[in-house]
């Protein structure tokens, strides 16, 4: 790397785009994924499985055709691909074209019945899974001058950062629906302490009228500030365009079928006043340098998303709802359970508690489910 190309100012969309997907960038490294960070899908075999009793709805929903398309957006190393192959009823699986979608190369020991691509097939009848995938579609950051004006945020590959240009045109528009800063929506930051994760939140501002989505996850549409509220100098934003465009996209490969996105999110109740932009390496937060060191990742205006598509029956939930529905509840087995068969009850109590864990408040059960149906009926209704 030249001293030039390390001192390059660059926006934080084009410096976390090579940095996580350029050559030697991280998301190619020999590790993997799961090297650095844990997600549900590593957390307990059963997301996989709530993922394969998905699957089998949309299946009973489409009328249990030929071919069943499968296809898991990020696949890291396959793992959420192959462990849903194995979690299926036989005559499904016998019937399930299953897809990875991944730039990094092909494991080598990757079942011989999934296909592995940089890009999701076309024409897709079926489920598409995108499991922590948005966070890392890079995207542009914006902060508030000292007089009022959003601009954008420019990084060096060492992570020292500066103030660029104005945010103009389709990224200010975005901006100004979804997450207003500067003169005309100033706001006021507080903390919300959810287990041991301090999220900001802002206090003072409304939903504007919308069909809200359950569980806290806010409204489908964006927020206003009120009248009076003071600009705060430093208050930033990631400008989600580039996952609202990715998320169509992806949408827009399905014939028939479902597009479920699970990620961190947060929606225009609980935009946080200085951003969600972040860093993982090895286990651990880490600042979010751009030098292919780290994961880059920021949480997902999944409101946002859920609008882009322009189509009907769109839906989010938190994770514990999601998983509820497809039977995952943390429930404790019964106690008697203990004398008559032993050994069942310490596997029954094993799996009650990585239930606990994928559906826990303050944890994973608050990730975001975007659910998009696409010519087929709700298969999470009631």
């Amino acid at each position: 790397m030249t001293a030039e190309a390390t001192d390059e100012w660059r926006g934080w969309r084009a410096a976390a785009e090579s940095a996580l997907y350029g050559p030697g960038g991280f998301y190619r490294r020999p590790e993997g994924p799961a090297g650095h960070f844990r997600t549900s899908v590593h957390a307990s075999p059963l997301f996989a499985g709530a993922v394969a009793r998905l699957l089998c709805r949309v299946d009973e929903a489409l009328g249990r055709r030929t071919s069943l398309d499968f296809v898991d957006m990020a696949a890291g190393r396959g793992e959420l691909v192959t462990r849903v192959l194995a979690a299926l009823p036989a005559d499904v699986a016998a019937r399930t074209r299953a897809y990875a979608v991944e730039i990094a190369d092909r494991p080598e020991s990757l079942d011989h019945r999934i296909e592995w691509l940089p890009e999701p097939p076309r024409r897709i009848t079926g489920l598409l899974f995108a499991n922590e995938w948005l966070d890392n579609v890079p995207l542009e950051v914006a902060e508030v001058d000292s007089a009022g004006v959003p601009r954008q945020v420019l990084v060096r590959r060492d992570g020292t950062e500066r103030l660029g240009k104005p945010v103009a045109g389709a990224e200010a528009e975005w901006l100004a629906r979804w997450w207003p800063l500067g003169r005309a929506a100033g706001a006021r930051g507080a903390e919300k302490t959810r287990g041991t994760e301090k999220t900001p939140v802002v206090q003072g501002a409304q939903a504007v009228p919308d069909t809200p989505a359950p569980d806290g996850l806010g409204t489908l549409d964006g927020l206003r500030a009120p009248d009076g509220l003071r600009t705060l100098e430093g208050l930033r934003a990631e400008i989600g365009l580039p996952r609202d465009e990715a998320w169509a996209a992806a949408v827009a490969t399905l014939d028939r079928g479902l597009a479920v996105a699970v990620d961190y999110a947060h929606t225009a109740r609980t935009r946080p006043p200085f951003g969600t932009l972040t860093g993982f390496r090895e286990g651990s937060e880490t600042a979010p340098v751009p030098d292919g060191s780290c994961d880059i990742t920021a949480h997902v205006a999944l409101d946002a998303c859920a609008t882009a598509c322009a189509l009907p029956g769109v839906r989010l939930l938190s994770q514990r709802s999601a998983l509820h529905a497809l039977g995952i509840t943390g429930a404790r087995p019964p106690l008697e359970l203990a004398s008559t068969h032993p050994a069942e009850y310490v596997r029954a109590l094993a799996s009650a508690g990585e239930a606990a864990e994928l559906t826990a408040t303050g944890g994973l059960g608050d990730f975001g489910w975007l659910l998009q149906p696409v010519g087929i009926p709700d298969v999470l209704a009631d």
